[in-house]
C-alpha cells in the first residue's frame, strides 16, 4: 500500500514519564524510522507565543534590503554562520549529483550559549563554534533566535532520550555523545518564482540530513517538502497545525546500521500558476553530535544477518565532507 501521508505521532505520554506511554510512544517512533525517517510531532511543549515571534522575525529579517543581509554573509566555506544569499547552495552536491543551485536565501546559527576554553577554541574545533553573526535589524532578532535555539536544543534532547528507548538502550546512552554540540538553526526563505527555474532546478535538492535529527516548521505555502519512501516513490510532507516535522538524518542511519533510514528528501518548485505568490518560511534545526563523538554501528544493530556496514568516523570529518561540497559552484 503507498503511503500518503507521515504518521503523526503524540510525543506527551514520553514526556509525562509513564512507563507505559513511554514505551507506547517509543515503538510508534521506531515504525515510523524503519519505514521512512519522518514523522509528525505534536505534544511536544514548544510555546506558541515563542514559535511566533521566531516566525515574524525570520520573515522581517529576508523583507530587508540585500546590502544589510549581505553585511553578515558567510565568511568562509567552511564556517556556517550568517547569511548565504539566493542560489547560494546546491544541496544535492552533498550527494555528488550535480543540478543548478537551489531557489532559497538562508541564515545559519550555531550554539549560542559556548563557555570557552581548549575544547572549544582547539584549532579542529573553532569552525563548530565559531560566534552567530546578527544583523542589525530586525530589533530582538538576536535574543528571539537565541531563545529558540535553547528551546529546540532542549526538545532535541528529549527526542534523542526517546530514541534510546525505541532502540533498547538506556535512557542516557546518547548523553555523552552530545553534551557539547554543534547544532544549527537554520531560517530559510525560498521567495516567489517570477521566472521559471531552470531543468532539474528545485527550491531544495534531493540531499539527506547530516546529523541525528532534524526538526523542522514551516508554513503551507504551495511548493513543499517531499520524502522518498523506501519503495521509491515520494510522499508529500505537510505539516498540520501545532505539529514539528521531525526526520532522522545520517548518523542515526550509520549508528543503527541501516535499521533506520536517513531519507532522501527535497523542497518542490510550486506550480506555476501559484508560483508568483508562493513565499515560503522555514525554520530548521539541525541536531548534531559533539564534533569529536566516534560514531560506530550500536552492538544491538549488527550480528550475523545483518553484518556492519560502517566502519567508525567522527562527526567532524563526515560532516565537513558533506557541507564543503554543497557550497562548491554550481552547474
Amino acid at each position: 500500500m503507498v503511503m500518503a501521508s507521515i504518521p503523526v505521532i503524540d510525543i506527551a505520554p514520553y514526556l509525562e514519564g509513564s512507563t507505559d506511554g513511554r514505551l507506547r510512544v517509543a515503538a510508534a517512533v521506531n515504525r515510523a524510522c524503519t519505514e521512512i525517517g519522518f514523522f509528525l510531532i505534536r505534544g511536544h511543549g514548544v510555546e506558541q507565543p515563542l514559535i511566533d515571534q521566531t516566525c515574524a522575525a525570520a520573515a522581517s529579517f529576508f523583507r530587508l534590503p540585500a546590502a544589510e543581509k549581505l553585511a553578515i554573509r558567510q565568511p568562509s566555506p567552511d564556517i556556517a554562520r550568517g547569511y548565504t544569499p539566493f542560489r547560494g547552495e546546491t544541496l544535492s552536491a552533498g550527494l555528488g549529483a550535480a543540478a543548478p543551485a537551489d531557489l532559497k536565501e538562508m541564515i545559519d546559527m550555531g550554539p549560542v550559549d559556548v563557555p570557552g576554553g581548549e575544547y572549544y577554541e582547539q584549532p579542529e574545533a573553532r569552525a563548530f563554534f565559531h560566534p552567530n553573526l546578527w544583523p542589525a535589524r530586525p530589533a530582538g532578532f538576536r535574543p528571539t533566535m537565541e531563545a529558540y535555539y535553547r528551546r529546540m536544543n532542549r526538545l532535541a534532547d528529549d527526542l534523542m532520550g526517546l530514541f534510546a528507548t525505541a532502540l533498547d538502550l538506556p535512557d542516557g546512552f546518547f548523553t555523552d555523545k552530545l553534551d557539547r554540540n554543534m547544532s544549527a538553526l537554520r531560517i530559510i526563505c525560498y521567495p516567489e518564482q517570477e521566472t521559471p527555474p531552470e531543468p532539474g532546478q528545485l527550491r531544495g535538492g534531493a540531499h539527506t540530513d547530516y546529523g541525528t535529527l532534524t526538526i523542522l516548521l514551516s508554513d503551507r505555502a504551495a511548493g513543499g517538502l517531499q520524502a522518498r519512501h523506501r519503495d521509491g516513490y515520494w510522499v508529500d510532507i505537510t505539516p498540520e497545525p501545532g505539529t514539528y516535522v521531525v526526520n532522522i538524518s545520517d548518523i542515526m542511519q550509520r549508528w543503527t546500521n541501516d535499521r533506520w533510514v536517513s531519507t532522501l528528501h527535497r523542497v518542490v518548485n510550486p506550480p506555476a500558476a501559484l508560483a508568483a505568490a508562493a513565499r515560503r518560511h522555514s525554520l530548521v534545526f539541525f541536531h548534531q553530535p559533539n564534533h569529536d563523538a566516534v560514531i560506530e554501528v550500536l552492538p544491538s544493530c549488527q550480528n550475523a544477518a545483518s553484518p556492519r556496514r560502517y566502519e567508525a568516523v567522527t562527526y567532524r570529518d563526515h560532516w565537513l565532507g558533506k557541507w564543503q561540497a554543497t557550497r562548491k559552484p554550481a552547474v
